[in-house]
């Protein structure tokens, strides 16, 4: 085979394991569509207080009362994960109680490691507007992405995500990045996902949930879920 040949085949291969990464890469997201009180993504949960499916004009979602409510997805589609996407669809409300203006509606850990979590939450303001606080703790270290200068308005649909690779964490609203931060980030093995508040149910959130996709690799903000 001369040197041309050589080449040709080389690049065929190159270009077959780019294509097969990239097909690989396609199957690595894992949608919930919190539209269900009986399982969500297929799995088990538990059910705190009393959420409600609503409708919405893009589908049905779930209602959170910011007192009481919130839901344990036993799963976890970021298991052992080194570098992830985490996105929510949510649409945060006015709170009538002035205790609640920290809200951890998504949070992911294993019950039995409370060193290693992440989670995405808000903070609402003196004015009844919010901003995203997103967290990563590791066995000894942590980040949180304090988002005060960002500030949102209530009962408007939103898309957060919290993205992960390579020692560099980022957060966006609506594909915005607002923060970014470096944190070593160890996989969490196995655990559950609470929807709706913190998982030892406390700071609960009040709005609605509609979607959370998980993705294994970093995504760029064209490839999120659009809101």
């Amino acid at each position: 085979m001369n040197l041309k040949k050589v080449l040709i085949t080389l690049i065929i291969l190159c270009l077959n394991v780019i294509a097969s990464a990239q097909n690989n890469q396609d199957t690595t997201s894992v949608i919930w569509k919190i539209n269900s009180l009986d399982k969500i993504g297929g799995n088990e949960i538990t059910i705190f207080g009393n959420p409600q499916i609503v409708e919405t004009p893009e589908g049905k979602a779930i209602r959170f009362n910011g007192i009481k409510d919130g839901i344990i997805v036993h799963a976890n589609p970021l298991n052992g994960v080194s570098s992830f996407t985490l996105e929510v669809l949510f649409k945060p409300d006015t709170s009538a109680i002035s205790e609640n203006k920290e809200q951890r509606f998504v949070h992911i850990q294993n019950p039995g490691k409370e060193s290693r979590r992440m989670l995405i939450e808000l903070r609402l303001t003196d004015d009844n507007k919010w901003f995203l606080d997103t967290h990563i703790n590791t066995d000894s270290a942590s980040r949180t992405l304090y988002a005060e200068k960002f500030i949102h308005p209530l009962n408007e649909w939103y898309h957060a995500a919290l993205v992960y690779e390579n020692s560099c964490v980022r957060h966006f609203v609506n594909g915005i990045e607002e923060m970014s931060g470096h944190v070593k980030f160890i996989p969490i093995s196995n655990g559950n996902v609470s929807i709706g508040m913190r998982m030892n149910k406390r700071s609960y959130f009040k709005g609605e949930i509609k979607l959370v996709r998980f993705t294994n690799y970093a995504l760029h903000p064209d490839q999120f879920i659009e809101k």
